[in-house]
């Protein structure tokens, strides 16, 4: 699981696929209400990173001041848009998980998904932002 300073460290940096292509850049940061640990980042996409999609960080690694991500970019590109400045709410949260193809516990249910070494971060609850 990565904890709220490595994620924070990446706000600098680049984020990258499941390919190793890059994204964009790393935007917000959401923690899960309920355990107050890392569960959601904001990725700005499009042209000038004028888009921003919300990512699981279930299954990410940091390198450096980098995020790779276990979803591919075209997933990661057509994520559901919510605001980015906003906490999260339950049905806006569930959403997101459905399109991932995760439940609430972190259990991945979608081919698009690729986990880079099984970790099982429990991602439940609503999310808001940190720092």
């Amino acid at each position: 699981m990565l904890s709220v300073d490595d994620v924070l460290a990446t706000r600098s940096g680049k984020a990258y696929d499941s390919d190793g292509d890059k994204i964009g850049s790393v935007g917000e940061v959401y923690l899960d209400d309920q355990t107050s640990q890392p569960a959601w980042v904001t990725v700005n996409t499009g042209l000038f990173g004028t888009s921003e999609s919300f990512v699981p960080l279930e299954g990410a690694r940091v390198e450096g001041e980098d995020l790779h991500l276990p979803y591919t970019k075209a997933k990661i590109k057509d994520a559901p848009r919510q605001d980015a400045d906003k906490h999260l709410d339950v049905e806006q949260e569930e959403a997101l998980y459905r399109y991932y193809g995760l439940s609430n516990g972190g259990t991945t249910h979608d081919g698009d998904r690729r986990d880079f070494d099984g970790r099982d971060a429990a991602a439940a609850g609503t999310a808001g932002t940190a720092g």
